[in-house]
């Protein structure tokens, strides 16, 4: 779930959550309650050190409840730091000038905003998480490294100087296990860059391929993997026949948009990732006939849809996504969006939303050897 609790100033999402009046955390909270998942990836979540953020959303907005809907409590939290707004002392953007959110590791106006958290109901193998935080885009094999249209060589968009402390990821990567029953779940979160906002050197566009397919890349058994790293010098990707579900807002979608063609399919044809249902709402199909404008155009089923865009361009599209391994079968899957007549309509809306421009999606499954689904 986006749900859009970033804030324009560091230390502002924490006086936020530090009492239960925040209208929009309150929605927020109220569509997590309705949804009730066990696991839970929230992206646009500044971080904030030891989990004080995290942990007064729970307090103050998750164990209240709202409007009826019943108080949710996750005893298992993940957070950690984000590369958003962290100087990089670099002018990656090429203006002229070093500094401001556009140089950072990733876009950001401090340390930490537009972070996520993962929430679980199950617990957290805190032992055996993997961040990639600090990997370096030069380091995938075949990176797509963004070329200067103006000069003749390729990819050379960025300078070795910058190239050698350059990071893949935008926010970060985590490879978060869940104890489920015994059995263990990879929960494979991340929040690629939206491929908008530079020039025709398109830096973010290949930088959201690479940040979508290094997942790909990870849980592919053998050579694929061979050049990943973590956080803590541990290399490869995830051991073979290991169980996961790949989750976040991966700002891409299959068809429409500005993404490089391709950019989401490294994960939805993948040969390990299940897509026998996809998440899917009545809302979303019922908001693109009303805004219409870009959506006329748009090739991707409407239903499919999970962020809320500007009617003129790119329109709605699919930017979110909860993704098992084949081995995980899906029992039910759909994306909170109620149609403008229900009464939880409320809690999505229309520009100005009260919650987020995306939506909370959601996968059911059932894992292998357990009695339940999560």
């Amino acid at each position: 779930f986006n749900a859009s609790l970033n804030r324009n100033f560091a230390g502002q999402l924490v006086t936020d959550l530090s009492t239960p009046n925040n209208a929009q955390a309150a929605t927020v909270a109220e569509i997590i309650q309705r949804a009730r998942p066990d696991v839970l990836l929230i992206n646009e979540f500044d971080f904030v050190a030891e989990g004080a953020a995290a942990r007064l959303f729970q307090d103050n907005y998750l164990s209240v409840p709202h409007n009826g809907a019943e108080p949710i409590v996750y005893p298992y939290r993940f957070v950690a730091p984000s590369n958003t707004g962290i100087p990089s002392g670099h002018d990656f953007n090429n203006n002229g000038v070093v500094g401001g959110p556009d140089d950072a590791f990733g876009f950001g106006f401090f340390p930490g905003q537009f972070g996520m958290a993962v929430y679980s109901r199950y617990p957290i193998l805190v032992d055996d998480i993997r961040t990639f935080q600090t990997f370096l885009w030069k380091d995938m094999s075949g990176a797509r490294l963004p070329d200067d249209p103006a000069t003749p060589a390729p990819a050379d968009w960025y300078s070795p100087a910058e190239l050698a402390v350059f990071r893949l990821s935008s926010k970060s990567h985590w490879d978060v296990p869940i104890e489920i029953e015994g059995k263990t779940v990879h929960f494979l979160v991340s929040h690629p860059t939206p491929p908008v906002f530079d020039g025709p050197e398109d830096r973010n566009g290949t930088r959201n391929f690479d940040e979508i397919r290094f997942w790909a890349d990870y849980i592919t058994p053998g050579p694929a993997s061979s050049y990943i790293y973590d956080d803590e010098g541990g290399r490869g990707g995830l051991e073979p026949g290991s169980s996961f579900v790949i989750a976040g807002d991966q700002n891409s979608d299959p068809l429409d948009g500005d993404s490089i063609p391709g950019s989401i399919q490294q994960l939805i044809v993948h040969p390990l990732v299940n897509t026998a249902v996809t998440p899917s709402s009545a809302g979303a199909v019922e908001a693109s006939a009303l805004q219409a404008g870009a959506n006329l155009t748009h090739r991707s089923d409407p239903a499919f849809d999970t962020a809320d865009f500007a009617d003129s361009a790119p329109g709605n599209l699919r930017a979110d996504y909860v993704l098992p391994r084949k081995d995980l079968r899906i029992q039910d899957a759909a994306v909170f969006w109620p149609l403008q007549a229900d009464p939880l309509f409320r809690l999505t809306g229309v520009f100005p939303f009260p919650s987020s421009d995306h939506r909370l999606v959601w996968v059911a499954v059932s894992v292998p050897g357990t009695a339940g689904t999560s």
